[in-house]
């Protein structure tokens, strides 16, 4: 997911559908007490979802938990955003092939080695070549976009793919300040971010399109929607780098995702402060928190390794305000690091899940045990596409998720 607190992965069935039904999720500003739980609680490691659930996953294999996708439709040099949307589709129908629960794609602007600027459009391109997989933003920055016009983005998807659908929010620009005033427009970069909990309400309205009367959007509808008639909508989660969306998941009885694969350090005290927030609502009775977690297996370590450093340079040039296509192995490999850019370079490395599908497999265990988390969302940046989908076949053969048709 992308980095949705600093700078840059509701729920439904079709029960919460048209005007006056039950808002399954966030309350207006100001708003108290819980509505009443529909979904049975699952706990890290439970071996099924409940039926039907559209917020918990189901654990294939000999996995801790269900694992997912998080895709950035990475460029590397000497590539085009062509081929790594081609990718993209190839990276979907092989988790849906093998057991991955969802593939939610992040938002990013103005980063030449990423091509998912419109996770809504490549959301509906996704889904016209699968067909059980989960789809997601991972996620929606929201204060880039008018809640009306993601309500509407998304009640198409929901369209194009019932029951697949998931609408994961941020509140950050998901790119610099610069670049985030192009998208807003003057003066507003700061009063975005503030606004994210009026916003998120708004949201919530329009999916469930239930304004009260007398509200100036009363008469405002999202379509595709519930006016049109019953039907399901995309469950809302909350994204997080730090504890700001952990608390307001966890008061609005929201699943969560956490970005430990850039906040590492937070973990464990964004995932406390959602537990110890969560008040049960409409979509959940217990918590249900995911963490987004870089993690690249290949067949040697080395050659993950060489494959993890493209990343890594790619990041230092981002951090660095030198954006540009990740790296070639061999490009990576020549840079003459400075001390300093070495420190930030191994600070990177050290928390990514990477090596053999052995070595990977044992990672994943562990962090799954040390933070508790209900799920997995593994996201694998490297230079080349079949570096990607190849780390993503070796987890899945690590834990021998099976081979569907």
């Amino acid at each position: 997911m992308s980095d949705t607190e600093g700078t840059g992965h509701g729920a439904t069935g079709p029960e919460g559908t048209g005007r006056g039904a039950t808002r399954p999720e966030v309350a207006e500003p100001g708003a108290t007490g819980p509505a009443p739980a529909r979904h049975a609680a699952a706990g890290a490691g439970a071996p099924e979802a409940a039926a039907g659930d559209p917020v918990r996953g189901t654990v294939r294999g000999t996995a801790p938990v269900p694992l997912s996708v998080l895709d950035l439709v990475t460029v590397g040099a000497g590539s085009t955003a062509h081929a790594s949307l081609r990718t993209s589709v190839e990276l979907s129908r092989l988790a849906e092939s093998r057991g991955y629960h969802r593939h939610w794609v992040a938002e990013h602007h103005s980063m030449p080695g990423v091509a998912s600027s419109s996770p809504a459009v490549i959301l509906a391109h996704l889904a016209a070549h699968t067909s059980r997989i989960r789809l997601g933003s991972g996620g929606v920055m929201l204060p880039n976009h008018a809640p009306l016009a993601v309500a509407e983005q998304f009640g198409t998807l929901e369209a194009l793919a019932p029951g697949r659908v998931d609408l994961g929010l941020g509140r950050a620009p998901g790119t610099d300040p610069r670049t985030a005033a192009a998208l807003r427009g003057p003066g507003r970069l700061d009063e975005a971010a503030d606004e994210f909990p009026r916003r998120l309400a708004e949201l919530t309205r329009f999916l469930d399109d239930d304004f009260p009367d007398g509200h100036p959007y009363s008469r405002v509808h999202a379509v595709p929607g519930p006016v049109q008639g019953p039907a399901a909508r995309p469950p809302v989660w909350l994204l997080g780098s730090s504890g700001f969306s952990a608390r307001l998941a966890g008061e609005h009885g929201l699943p969560f995702a956490y970005a430990h694969h850039f906040s590492a350090a937070g973990t464990l005290p964004a995932l406390d402060l959602y537990r110890q927030s969560f008040r049960p609502s409409a979509v959940l009775d217990a918590p249900y928190a995911l963490i987004g977690v870089a993690a690249l297996a290949a067949d040697t370590e080395e050659q993950a390794r060489a494959q993890v450093l493209t990343g890594a340079l790619s990041m230092l040039r981002l951090r660095s305000g030198r954006p540009g296509l990740v790296p070639t192995p061999e490009e990576a490999a020549a840079y003459p690091f400075s001390p300093l850019e070495r420190e930030f370079v191994d600070g990177w490395l050290a928390n990514i899940v990477h090596g053999t599908p052995d070595e990977v497999r044992s990672g994943l265990d562990a962090l799954a045990a040390r933070t508790g988390a209900d799920e997995l969302m593994l996201t694998t940046n490297a230079h080349s596409g079949a570096a990607r989908l190849r780390s993503y076949e070796l987890v899945a053969d690590a834990y021998s998720m099976p081979t569907a048709a």
